[in-house]
């Protein structure tokens, strides 16, 4: 299932607010419709090590677009909840502090991801992967992939508790982060690109974010053309 099947799953219920339904519902968070993301992989496939031997920084891609457990592989490696009981994430934090956000971009509009239920919320049902290209000096791997990751960090969170060491967390945090999608796109047959040119201001503004958010990271991820 692709993901451009979401956006029916969205219409289909958004104005219905039933969340059993085709596994969506109307965020309770007053954002955009949800939709639930398939439970993710936790064993089996390929070896940490291969992953890490065959990484490389893909920026070609085709225009096919990733299927709903690729997506959601994804976000869980990047950002998913690993141990229940306490919230834990797959990416280590200061203080399990967790400043970070993560945000989809793909034809079919921008969507963040929830840890918490492992879910995305739909920003805007616009492709936006152009504008997000144009705020990472037009690079072009950014607008062609299929899936471009956002990054961001709300240092505030981190600042409560280590003061001056926060930004060097937060950035560390985004590394860790980063790393797990690189190699979770590997282990699924994919490519991906870090991508640390960008213009903050100007990524905030395709978001829409606070002056408290800061993005950090993209990471255009596809099919290698």
């Amino acid at each position: 299932m692709e993901l451009r099947l979401l956006i029916l799953c969205v219409i289909v219920t958004a104005g219905l607010a039933l969340p059993g339904t085709m596994g969506c519902g109307q965020s309770a968070s007053g954002g955009g419709p949800e939709v639930s993301l398939p439970p993710p992989t936790t064993a089996g496939g390929m070896g940490v090590a291969e992953a890490i031997a065959k990484r490389r920084s893909v920026r070609q891609f085709t225009a096919e677009a990733l299927t709903m457990e690729e997506v959601s592989q994804l976000a869980w490696a990047a950002q998913g909840i690993t141990e229940p009981q306490r919230g834990l994430r797959a990416a280590p934090s200061a203080g399990a502090l967790y400043p970070l956000e993560l945000y989809l971009f793909t034809k079919d509009g921008v969507f963040h991801y929830v840890p918490k239920g492992h879910k995305l919320v739909q920003l805007s049902a616009t492709d936006k992967r152009a504008e997000l290209s144009a705020a990472a000096l037009g690079q072009s791997s950014v607008r062609e992939a299929a899936l471009a990751f956002v990054v961001t960090g709300v240092f505030a969170r981190t600042e409560a508790k280590y003061g001056k060491r926060s930004s060097q967390y937060v950035y560390m945090e985004a590394g860790h982060a980063a790393q797990n999608i690189h190699l979770q796109a590997v282990a699924l047959g994919l490519g991906s690109v870090p991508v640390g040119a960008l213009q903050e201001k100007a990524v905030a503004d395709v978001l829409g974010l606070s002056s408290e958010e800061t993005p950090l990271y993209i990471i255009p991820v596809g099919h290698p053309r």
